[in-house]
């Protein structure tokens, strides 16, 4: 069971504390959520083996969203246990990760199956940045991810004139988060950024979103 209350604790960005680093593990096995600063701005993450997390983090997701899910991968090659990837996606990959990049990709049949998906597709991230990074190389396995709003929080706040206004900066401001179970805060702002988002299914590179990462780069 995941526990009751939020607890928020410091982290060393670039050298994150192993110790850490498992008890964040731990929380995603046995169907918890985490925040995590990434390379663009806070994500909550939850384990992709974990019903129960998947479930918890399907709450969060806004009503109507029609891009698909995003999974943060520790590598090109844990991304290639659950998306089929051509040989330009893997050029594309390997040259712009780790980064601040989200891949759009055919999932496999199994993984449709598994997540229940309308659509054979995944949005894979790999950040450039540690601490999601070190969580998910002890999870032993990918995370679903999605990016931390405002909007959570306050159901009624007006959208944003900008997107980027919708994300937080601070980790106190994480506090107030429904269902999550830890956060882990470096200490100091995360920017607020959107990913750039690619799509690579046709075997061309067709650009849904520019953001953080410049493209072509």
């Amino acid at each position: 069971m995941a526990v009751e209350a939020i607890v928020l604790e410091y982290v060393i960005a670039g050298n994150p504390d192993a110790r850490l680093m498992r008890r964040a593990a731990s929380i995603l096995r046995d169907g918890g959520l985490v925040v995590v600063p990434t390379d663009t701005s806070w994500s909550i993450l939850c384990s992709i083996a974990s019903k129960d997390g998947v479930a918890r983090l399907k709450r969060h997701v806004e009503t109507g969203r029609d891009r698909p899910l995003t999974v943060m991968c520790s590598s090109i090659a844990q991304a290639s246990e659950l998306c089929d990837l051509s040989s330009v996606s893997f050029r594309v990959m390997k040259r712009l990760t780790p980064g601040p990049y989200v891949f759009i990709l055919p999932s496999t049949n199994r993984v449709m199956k598994d997540f229940g998906l309308k659509r054979a597709e995944l949005g894979i991230r790999i950040p450039g940045h540690r601490v999601p990074l070190a969580i998910i190389e002890e999870l032993g396995c990918a995370a679903l991810s999605l990016t931390a709003k405002r909007a959570m929080v306050d159901s009624d706040a007006p959208p944003p004139e900008f997107p980027e206004e919708a994300l937080f900066s601070s980790g106190y401001e994480l506090e107030d988060l429904p269902g999550v179970d830890l956060i882990l805060d470096p200490g100091e702002d995360n920017e607020r950024l959107l990913g750039t988002v690619l799509d690579l299914r046709s075997g061309e590179v067709e650009v849904i979103r520019h953001g953080a990462g410049a493209y072509p780069a």
